[in-house]
């Protein structure tokens, strides 16, 4: 499968939004990563389904990847989907009924994800096998950017895809958080297949020097 870079817009000019993501998809960037955070779930709050909404009708070909880092989830995964999300991933730990929540998911248009933090068990994957399309993989605890990534997230992506392969599924293998040129090859040879940046590149003057950079550890 192709890498997909997909720049985190938590890590963008909050002031200049729209432009921010006209630049780094003008810089190469394959998709966008949208941050959603609830100060309930997660102890930071971000941005909501408005944005997405306006970011949209300004860019209506572009994907969108929704990580929702909320709790209780459905009444968001329904306004996501109703703004258009190409992706929306769920953490287990936010729902009582994680099947019925990425069925709802799919049903609504968009593939679903599983989020699995630093403390969660890969067990998960086995069992919701067949109902997700994207497993992320955080490499720092979920809540705010610029973060250092987790050296033994290497060993977790590894496992993870093992276990992805045994099933034979072709779900996309996500890591997020502190990922740089530093360790993005390290990842992809890991198992990764989609890469989310924030800082590492919306804190560079060129967006898209970092993101041919980054795409060239990518082979």
């Amino acid at each position: 499968m192709k890498p997909l870079i997909a720049p985190s817009i938590l890590a963008a000019d909050f002031a200049q939004l729209g432009n921010e993501v006209e630049a780094v998809l003008e810089a190469g960037a394959d998709l966008i990563h949208f941050d959603v955070m609830d100060n309930h779930y997660v102890p930071n709050l971000s941005f909501g389904p408005v944005v997405l909404d306006s970011l949209k009708a300004r860019f209506p070909q572009t994907e969108f990847d929704v990580h929702l880092m909320v709790k209780p989830v459905e009444s968001m995964i329904d306004a996501f989907l109703h703004s258009g999300a190409s992706y929306i991933s769920i953490h287990p730990e936010a729902t009582n009924h994680v099947h019925a929540a990425l069925k709802r998911i799919r049903d609504g248009g968009a593939k679903a994800g599983i989020v699995l933090n630093p403390s969660t068990s890969l067990s998960v994957l086995e069992e919701l096998h067949g109902n997700f399309d994207l497993v992320l993989i955080m490499s720092v605890n979920p809540g705010f950017g610029g973060q250092k990534f987790i050296p033994e997230t290497h060993r977790k992506l590894e496992k993870a895809r093992a276990i992805l392969d045994s099933l034979g599924s072709s779900a996309r293998l996500a890591v997020d958080g502190g990922v740089s040129l530093e360790n993005i090859r390290d990842a992809w040879r890991a198992g990764a297949d989609f890469f989310v940046a924030g800082s590492s590149i919306f804190s560079c003057n060129n967006y898209k020097t970092v993101i041919d950079k980054m795409r060239s550890e990518l082979s």
